[in-house]
């Protein structure tokens, strides 16, 4: 019999839920097979199986959490598809003799006593595993025999960790020795009504619908939160006229993409101008470790991506030494790998300089969260034709973009956001500039 475990995904990942079973006990599976789809913090990936053989047993369901090293399953290296338990069992029946009859009819009435029994600790436990809690928390409580639903969390996200379990041990001790090593039959109702009005209260007079967060929803919760906590994050803002980007994706447009084979978008001029702004003011393309500032030398340009399960950011490699059609392709690339779930752990590990593009939902205006370790995320937004007052003192409707810069204070001075953001808005009002520069 050999044992399948969840395998060493990446340094940074050590757990994920089991999104999807791609087999079922009793099927044949070559060494190399996929036999589960493993959500994680960043992709899905598929775990493959180790060894040829049939399916013996499924260890864990779907939607259970594993960490790496976990045994989710066994394969029969000797077995063969189609056969199980109960086809194995009733030949052996067959063959026996008629006196063991009666011993196999005890057998079945002690299963049935047994299961109602586990029916009872399942339903008894069943709150618990709606719980938001680490496999090793879950372990934990079930050694010290305590209901995760009675468990308070400290994580921000309501996550139960084990020191969560350790604590509520400790807690529940404290009270014991303080009276009878036993609850009276007196507590026990006080307790049964507590919880029943504790429940009242998280319900509603109104029909609703409770929806599990998936990993990657509750990892960027978190993250955003850790964000916001654990940067001085600061917000500026200008506006830019659209006005000659335009006019030249206008005329380019058919030349370009019968030339390069791909469209002429605005993330392009954006990605080169932020590249050219982030060469001039060199600690928005930095990092905080410790007590040092990383200046990163690469510009690694993340695009943030909405998908229907949340925001990715995947990476455009080396854009500086990209051209225009070289970051246009690498946009589309990434947004369809996105869309259609394929993206690896390469196309999202590492990133020095983020842009988000609102526009495209038609935002007109907003403050985006920095993508940590990141000090700098640009954001773009829809374009609109406004009022504009003219160095000749008329007043033309313009083609115009609020642009806005989220930085980290600890280590970008408000002088530096406000110059960066304004040399962004300069090379896009002159394209030609840009396009001469590279």
């Amino acid at each position: 019999m050999k044992e399948i475990k969840v395998p060493e995904l990446a340094e940074s990942i050590t757990e994920g839920t089991i999104s999807e079973w791609l087999v079922k006990k009793g099927d044949q599976v070559e060494k190399g097979d996929p036999i589960l789809e493993l959500e994680t913090d960043k992709v899905n990936v598929e775990v493959n199986a180790d060894a040829s053989g049939v399916i013996a047993e499924l260890l864990r369901e779907a939607g259970d959490d594993v960490e790496v090293g976990d045994v989710i399953a066994k394969v029969d290296e000797n077995g063969e598809a189609g056969g199980s338990d109960e086809d194995t069992s009733s030949d052996e029946e067959e063959s026996e003799p008629k006196e063991k009859e009666e011993e196999s009819n005890k057998e079945e009435s002690q299963k049935e006593e047994k299961q109602s029994s586990e029916e009872k600790k399942e339903s008894s436990s069943k709150d618990s595993k709606d719980v938001i809690a680490t496999p090793a928390a879950r372990k934990r409580a079930r050694e010290l025999g305590i209901d995760l639903s009675e468990i308070s969390a400290r994580d921000p996200l309501g996550r139960i960790r084990p020191e969560d379990v350790d604590a509520a041990a400790k807690g529940e001790s404290k009270q014991e020795s303080k009276g009878s090593s036993k609850p009276s039959s007196e507590d026990k109702p006080k307790k049964q009504e507590k919880k029943k009005e504790e429940t009242k209260k998280t319900e509603f007079d109104k029909p609703v619908e409770r929806v599990k967060m998936s990993r990657r929803r509750q990892t960027i919760a978190k993250r955003l939160v850790e964000a916001q906590q654990e940067s001085a994050m600061l917000t500026t803002f200008n506006e830019v006229d659209m006005t000659n980007v335009m006019k030249l994706r206008s005329e380019r447009k058919e030349s370009f993409l019968k030339k390069h084979d791909i469209k002429l978008g605005f993330m392009s001029f954006f990605t080169k101008a932020a590249v050219g702004a982030l060469k001039e003011f060199p600690l928005l393309n930095a990092e905080i470790q410790g007590n040092e500032i990383i200046k990163k030398q690469f510009y690694d340009i993340g695009m943030a991506v909405s998908t229907d399960e949340g925001l990715v950011v995947p990476v455009v490699r080396d854009a500086d030494r990209l051209d225009f059609a070289g970051i246009e392709k690498g946009i589309a690339d990434l947004a369809t790998k996105a869309r259609n779930k394929e993206l690896g752990l390469e196309d999202l590990q590492g990133g020095s300089f983020t842009i988000t593009n609102g526009g495209i939902f038609g935002s007109m205006l907003s403050t985006p969260i920095l993508n940590a370790p990141q000090v700098g995320i640009l954001g773009l937004h829809n374009i609109e034709k406004r009022a504009k007052v003219m160095p000749d003192d008329t007043i033309e409707a313009r083609p115009m973009m609020y642009i806005a810069l989220s930085y980290d204070h600890r280590i970008v001075d408000g002088k530096d956001a406000v110059q960066f953001l304004r040399r962004i808005k300069e090379m896009i009002e002159d394209p030609f500039d840009l396009l001469l520069e590279g």
